[in-house]
């Protein structure tokens, strides 16, 4: 994003991107406890924007550790004692729908493990170190994972402890449960539910948000 500081705390059409994140998980009437999981650096900022959202849920202030993966071990360790299904998602994905994370929640509920992801509609490359083409994937198969991911919260506590006592790195959880063998169901997501990564990215939201009024 090029920011001097957390991404989360931008402003995006007059609010942080992590207000409007928080609003959609608020706006879900399955979601029944929010974890948010960060740096010291940060907390002042959003515990103000969880207070601006006069949440009806608990929400809980959770310090991140110095890895996605080691953040949501801590996240699983803060979670109630009777959660039995849990959702992963990034802040940043801040135009989640409502009924996205419904859907993700009745999936969890029935044993299943998901994340959400949108069918890959580019012709994909794969290039080697030179810059040259190897291969070109059938875009068909091809998926890009997004979040909310969604798992059983004993299965996935099981699968952080085989990791870190196999001393396994993964970009996220779907790929833990992938190495371990497990199936992911993946739920379609809308076109809307993009990761904030670029300043471009940031008029793209302003620009969903409007026409959502």
């Amino acid at each position: 994003m090029g920011a001097e500081g957390n991404k989360l705390l931008l402003p995006v059409a007059g609010r942080a991107v992590l207000a409007w994140t928080l609003d959609a998980a608020l706006a879900s009437p399955v979601i029944t406890w929010i974890g948010l999981v960060g740096q010291p650096v940060d907390e002042q900022a959003i515990q103000a924007i969880v207070s601006a959202a006069n949440p009806r849920v608990p929400v809980a202030w959770i310090v991140g550790g110095e890895t996605r993966q080691e953040s949501v071990s801590r996240g699983l360790a803060a979670l109630p004692a009777d959660a039995e299904g849990v959702l992963i998602h990034d802040g940043a994905r801040c135009l989640v729908d409502p009924d996205l994370l419904e859907r993700c929640v009745m999936a969890v509920q029935q044993g299943l493990a998901v994340i959400a992801a949108t069918p890959v509609t580019d012709t994909i490359k794969q290039v080697d170190g030179g810059g040259c083409i190897t291969a070109t994937p059938d875009r068909s198969q091809l998926w890009a994972a997004q979040t909310p991911q969604g798992f059983p919260v004993q299965q996935l506590r099981d699968a952080h402890a085989t990791a870190t006592a196999e001393g396994w790195s993964v970009t996220d959880d779907a790929a833990l449960f992938e190495r371990l063998g497990l199936a992911v169901q993946v739920l379609e997501a809308p076109p809307s539910n993009i990761k904030l990564t670029t300043p471009f990215d940031l008029t793209i939201a302003e620009a969903v948000l409007a026409d959502r009024g």
